[in-house]
């Protein structure tokens, strides 16, 4: 008898918990919060950043391509480093993380959203932006769906484009064939830094004077150096194998300081041409990611 008492008293307690939350729903509407509407989906653009002017021009041809490929679809931008994100901003200009921009497009009422990695390989950074982009579909009210597309470099089929899209036009017309073409990528910690490796390894069988080194990886640039010093090559040119030409190909790849790899080449007896261009300022690389945009927003659907 006492069991069934409780049981009444349950059935009752729970018959009005779903009246009191039907009545808080319409008071909600009732108070002028109706229900979310669907805007469409909207892309977020994710880049590591640049505070280098001339480096601009290439996240201003990736805009180009994605609005001209989606012509009536909200385009914003964001930036995972945090140190460049600072720098703009003393300088008067202001560029949301990851993280912000997606809670500014859900406050903004938007319930799809298509993520895209501007980053060259999915290393450290953009691992952290899937993590954190995937938990603004998962919150109560959040984004009802988050797709976040790949890096540039993710496939047999997406190095064998860069390479040979880099060979036709981004290396000077004028190289000759025993001259070097030293690209440079950033390189990581993390076991993606295995991709430039990779990509070595495919650049010598497209043209054995063709290299891949890297600022904080594998292959190292002492090896690249060492390996023109043995096929005493007398020139080579630099070309930033990065989104932009910014800090690091200013510095570290042609800088005057001793240290950057245009007065080590120089120091060992080989001419060295820097080419700054980034590699996002070429409409055909840049319609890699693009391409690879049209898809997550195939997902979005």
């Amino acid at each position: 008898m006492w069991r069934n008492l409780m049981k009444k008293q349950w059935m009752i307690l729970a018959c009005a918990a779903v009246l009191l939350a039907g009545l808080q729903a319409r008071w909600c509407v009732a108070a002028g919060h109706p229900a979310k509407e669907d805007k469409g989906p909207a892309i977020l653009l994710v880049t590591f950043g640049t505070s280098v002017d001339s480096a601009q021009s290439a996240f201003r041809t990736v805009e180009q391509r994605v609005k001209a490929a989606f012509p009536k679809t909200e385009v914003r931008w964001a930036y995972t480093s945090k140190i460049i994100r600072k720098k703009l901003e003393k300088e008067g200009t202001h560029i949301d993380s990851p993280e912000v921009a997606l809670a500014r497009l859900m406050d903004d009422g938007y319930t799809k959203v298509a993520v895209q990695s501007l980053h060259m390989i999915p290393g450290a950074e953009f691992h952290e932006l899937y993590d954190n982009a995937r938990l603004f579909g998962q919150m109560s009210g959040g984004i009802d769906k988050v797709v976040v597309s790949s890096p540039l470099l993710v496939s047999d089929e997406t190095m064998d484009k860069a390479l040979k899209e880099v060979m036709a036009r981004v290396v000077p017309k004028a190289r000759q064939a025993n001259e070097a073409v030293v690209l440079m990528g950033h390189g990581t910690h993390h076991p993606s830094d295995a991709i430039y490796s990779a990509l070595m390894y495919k650049a010598q069988k497209m043209d054995p004077n063709v290299y891949v080194g890297t600022v904080e990886g594998s292959p190292s640039f002492d090896e690249i150096k060492e390996m023109l010093v043995q096929k005493n090559i007398k020139k080579a040119y630099l070309i930033p194998f990065m989104t932009v030409a910014g800090d690091h190909a200013m510095n570290d790849m042609a800088g005057d300081e001793p240290d950057s790899w245009k007065s080590q080449l120089t120091k060992a007896g080989i001419e060295s041409v820097p080419v700054m261009k980034g590699l996002a300022e070429f409409d055909a690389i840049a319609d890699m990611w693009v391409a690879q945009l049209k898809t997550a927003m195939a997902h979005l659907q």
